[in-house]
């Protein structure tokens, strides 16, 4: 698999958790959108695009459905936004 065409959109708020929002090409034939780079306690991780059910849970709309493959989301977003980080 492929991840092509990452685009991060830079959120310049300081004391914000989200840090960026992504968005990938996948095997150049399926993008994904809004997904979401958050400053956490253990420091950065990605958050896939979710809705809000009725009952007040969030649900992923579409994820990786194994390790190896939120592994290579993960490693390819954050280090498109630290390339972006140093552009900005």
């Amino acid at each position: 698999m492929e991840l092509s065409n990452v685009k991060i959109r830079l959120v310049n708020k300081d004391d914000e958790l989200l840090k960026a929002v992504a968005s990938v090409v996948i095997d150049g034939c399926f993008a994904v959108h809004d997904i979401k780079i958050i400053g956490g306690k253990s420091g950065l991780f990605i958050s896939m695009p979710s809705r809000k059910t009725p009952e007040g849970h969030y649900r992923d709309i579409a994820h990786p459905l194994d390790s190896e493959t939120r592994d290579l989301f993960s490693k390819t977003i954050l280090d498109a936004y630290e390339e972006e980080l140093k552009k900005a």
